[in-house]
């Protein structure tokens, strides 16, 4: 059985800083006698004393520096836990994990994250990046709880409900020094498989990984997101496919040159999405908070700036 209770605990706090055993019983709404029998049994229980007495004053001795300074995480998570306890009750989980994909940047849900705290203080969140089939797998996997810009159509099998938010169209672009740029007309397989790809590498575990635009055999340099991509190929160390608004903006800036390709990449459709039958207080405010509108176009200011 333990000999260490939180009331002892909280009972020392107040000493310490109150300086006295009847100040501490004033905070704590006790009699003195109350507190000095809860120290006594402490210190009898503890085999060890944790205050030098001086008349009325007291001061901790080295051993009851050491409990307070611990005991003190203690009471806090004591009190985080009676706070969560009471949220879980009324409805609100205790944590929610979000995750996006990477070719976003978490700045693009700032003020989403201020607002949440505005009206759920004690709900933990936890912001996850991950990549291409990563995304829906983190969900399907519980590691996240809503995913963010989940890329093209979910996995077969269901259990999860998505919501389209946005459109991406895509460009492919090389540095004007790559041998690509010189090339006139459009760019068939031929011309690609002597040259160096650059794709975002796929954070799934399990899932089939997805390539989308790679040649069987072609050398590739695999990065782990979307700003890595474009900064290698301005670079000029390989090239790709990129999300319309970085390309642009390249381009305009004679970082990167447009080319055509003979198979172009469809545009992408990006989602919301949530597992079936969940519905916290937590994941239903974000749900309602991001499905009003605008979301997409957020996240795409927050794309890789060149």
């Amino acid at each position: 059985m333990l000999r260490l209770s939180l009331e002892a605990l909280q009972i020392v706090d107040a000493i310490d800083r109150r300086g006295s055993f009847s100040a501490a019983g004033k905070e704590l709404h006790r009699v003195p006698s109350t507190i000095s029998y809860t120290v006594g049994k402490l210190e009898d229980d503890l085999g060890v004393q944790v205050f030098e007495r001086n008349g009325p004053k007291v001061e901790l001795t080295k051993a009851g520096r050491e409990l307070l300074k611990e005991g003190r995480y203690l009471l806090r998570a004591a009190q985080d836990l009676e706070h969560r306890v009471r949220r879980v009750a009324s409805g609100w989980e205790t944590e929610l994990a979000i995750g996006h994909d990477s070719m976003f940047a978490s700045g693009a849900f700032d003020d989403d994250i201020r607002a949440f705290y505005d009206v759920a203080q004690q709900t933990r969140l936890r912001i996850v990046r991950e990549a291409l089939s990563g995304t829906w797998e983190a969900l399907l996997d519980r590691r996240i709880d809503l995913a963010i810009g989940a890329p093209g159509d979910g996995p077969a099998g269901g259990g999860y409900v998505s919501e389209p938010i946005g459109t991406l169209r895509w460009v492919f672009a090389v540095a004007p020094t790559h041998p690509l740029a010189a090339v006139e007309g459009k760019l068939g397989r031929s011309d690609l498989q002597r040259h160096r790809a650059v794709a975002m590498a796929d954070s799934a575990r399990q899932m089939a990984a997805r390539t989308v635009g790679l040649l069987l055999g072609q050398d590739t340099l695999t990065v782990p997101d979307m700003a890595a991509k474009l900064h290698y190929q301005i670079a000029g160390l390989g090239f790709g496919f990129l999300p319309e608004p970085c390309a642009r903006a390249a381009i305009a800036a004679g970082l990167l040159v447009e080319k055509e390709v003979e198979e172009p990449k469809p545009d992408e459709t990006f989602y919301l999405a949530w597992r079936t039958g969940e519905a916290g207080a937590a994941l239903q405010w974000w749900q309602a908070r991001l499905c009003e509108g605008g979301l997409f176009e957020r996240m795409c200011r927050h794309l890789p700036p060149v």
